[in-house]
Parts: C-alpha cells; structure tokens; sequence
C-alpha cells in the first residue's frame, strides 16, 4: 500500500461517522433481549457513575414553553463526548407523537469527529429504567419483592422489567388514572416473554397500590406540581423512585413527603433546579447516587429507613447508553456509515468542496443551451 492510500485509509477511518435508526436500535434490542440490554445499560451507568470526577459536567440547557420543553445533554471525559437532544411535551399523544423524543451523538474528544448518531427515544426508557434499577440496588431494603408503579405510560413497561430482572421483583401494583395506560402495560407485559413469572396487580388507587409496597415508582408525565403521594401513605422502610418530576414546575412528590425520607439525586446542581427537590429550601440535604456507589457516604442505614431517588436524568447515563449502543452495533454490524462530515483531499480547503457541484451546474447550463 503506498503512501496517499495509507493517508486515505487513515482518513476515512477519522471520518465515518455510523447512524443507528430507530428500527435498527429496536431490532438490535430485541435480538440480544430486553433483560439482557437492561443488564448492559445498568452495568455501564454503575461503571462510569464509578468514574463520577473524571467527567466533565454541567446541568442540561433547556428551553421551556408553554406546552413542554427541549433540552440538551452535554457530557464529557478524557475519550468521548456525548450530547443529547431530548423534548418532553405531555400534551404531544393527543397528536400522535411520543411525549418523549431523543437523539444522541458521540463524539471523539482528540478529533471533535462524530462517530455514532442514534435514536434515543427508546434507549432513554432502557436507560431511565437502569438507572432507577442501579439507584434501587443501593438503597432499597435488600429483600424488596413488591413495588407500586404509578403512572403506567410509555415508560412503564422498561421500569417494571428492570426491577424485575435486575432487582428480583415479582409483583407490581398498578395505578394510573387512565385505565387504558394500565391496561396497555398489563398487555405488553402478558404477551411479553420476559414477564412471565411477574405478578401484576391492578389497583383502583395510588393509595391502594402502595400498600404494602416495598419500592413506589412513580413515573408520571402531566407538567405539573402534582401530589401523587401524601405523607399518610408513607410506610417505614420504603424507597420512593420519583422518575417523573423532571423540570421547573413539573413535580410528583409534596414536600412533607420529602421531609420523612432520605433524599438522593444524580448531579445536585441540576436537580434542585428540575426534580422534586425544587419545592424543597436550599439548606434541604441530599446526597448524589455516586458517593454511595463508590462508599463514600451511606446509603440506606437501617430497614425503617425511608429512601428516595430523586431522578431527574443525567447526562452520563445517555454517555453510558451510547456507548452500549455502539458496542452493540459494531459487533453486530448494524447501523451504516453517513457522510457526515465532508471528506477532503485539503483539510484547508473547504472552497474546494463546491467545485463539482459547480461544474455539474454549468453542464446542465451548457447542455440547455444546446
């Protein structure tokens, strides 16, 4: 191989850039198993929550209007950036678009080159329902069986799997206010294989279903300060995994419920702009899921203890899903190479580029003429 086409070769490696679909990321899920996909997202956030100091972090920027809000998810260590680009309009099934809607990219940090562009709406369920299985593990008491899951809508199938297969949990107690959301949930959870020793309790209210719970999800979507829970219904021992509150305005748990527990969060700064934690004084104290895995502060201290999560979504855990999701594709082979980013003979001679498209233009010129 001579010299220019060892400069080619080492180029074009540089400059492909591989774009994941949204059916290739389904299929590529659905070939290795949910279960299993569940296991490798989970054990990618616990290994890089792990590397907490090593990222470079800040809070997503977001932009609010009236009906929702579009937000992007920047994150960074010493190899690899990543961002998402992630909306949440509840009001958008009404219209038949998914109230949640993502799109992630990673990056080389030593290049700046884009190398995997992928769906992301049904990665961040796999995702968020991870994370809240990574969270549980560390603070809820360990011989939990029961959880309740209120709000049984598009995420709700992925956070009752992940607690079932990752945290042995084998009944849920089901409350939403639209019937037909649970009645979706019950039906994609009896014909799915991976449910089938799971036991689902349909209940006729929030109260009912977290009686006797030992982990309450709520994962809630209407962009509003709501009070899923009150503190009456609060039993000793319990972890509350709050998913839904995840912006200014947009909250599931009442302060005086917060007051009785113990309160985690991902990245501080960010949740007590967007979580539950915002109706909360600044002075409320929290401590961020990392210390605990990594042994620097406590998590649970005793089987009456009451745990929250605070989950919010952070960016790492979108680091930690794409690089999943890359591994996957390139040991499958899925996904295909785009053109992304321009390839030039020159890299500084961008000009260059508009040469051809120029000279096809005056062909067609010349050839009308004629």
């Amino acid at each position: 191989m001579d010299r220019n086409s060892q400069q080619t070769l080492k180029r074009n490696r540089h400059e492909e850039t591989r774009f994941l679909s949204a059916p290739e990321v389904a299929r590529m899920i659905a070939e290795r198993g949910l279960p299993q996909c569940l296991q490798g997202v989970a054990a990618n956030i616990a290994q890089d929550f792990l590397r907490w100091k090593s990222f470079d972090k800040s809070a997503r920027l977001a932009c609010h209007s009236r009906d929702g809000v579009i937000e992007l998810m920047p994150i960074a260590d010493d190899k690899s950036f990543t961002f998402k680009y992630v909306n949440g309009h509840p009001k958008n099934t009404a219209i038949g678009l998914p109230t949640v809607m993502a799109f992630g990219v990673l990056a080389d940090v030593a290049t700046g080159m884009p190398l995997l562009i992928s769906e992301l709406t049904l990665t961040t369920a796999i995702r968020t329902a991870a994370t809240s299985a990574v969270a549980a593990r560390a603070l809820a008491r360990a011989n939990s069986r029961t959880m309740a899951l209120i709000g049984n809508g598009a995420q709700s199938e992925f956070q009752a799997l992940a607690f079932h297969h990752l945290l042995g949990i084998e009944e849920i107690r089901l409350y939403d206010c639209d019937p037909s959301a649970t009645a979706k949930l019950v039906r994609n959870l009896e014909r799915s294989g991976d449910a089938a020793n799971l036991v689902l309790t349909v209940c006729s209210s929030a109260r009912e279903a977290v009686c006797g719970a030992d982990i309450v999800t709520t994962v809630t979507a209407d962009k509003t300060n709501a009070a899923i829970l009150s503190a009456d219904m609060i039993e000793p021992g319990v972890h509350l995994n709050a998913v839904g509150g995840d912006c200014p305005g947009k909250t599931e748990i009442p302060p005086e419920v917060m007051a009785l527990a113990k309160v985690f969060v991902e990245y501080e700064p960010q949740t007590r702009i967007e979580g539950d934690l915002q109706q909360m004084p600044t002075d409320f104290a929290v401590t961020e899921l990392w210390e605990v895995l990594a042994g620097r502060n406590v998590g649970r201290a005793s089987d009456a203890e009451v745990t929250m999560f605070d989950s919010v979504g952070f960016a790492i855990e979108d680091f930690s899903a794409l690089r999943f999701l890359r591994d996957l594709a390139m040991s499958n082979d899925v996904g295909q190479s785009i053109e992304l980013i321009p390839s030039l003979e020159d890299p500084k001679d961008l000009f260059r580029l508009l040469q051809p498209a120029r000279a096809s233009q005056a062909a067609i010129a010349a050839s009308v003429v004629i």
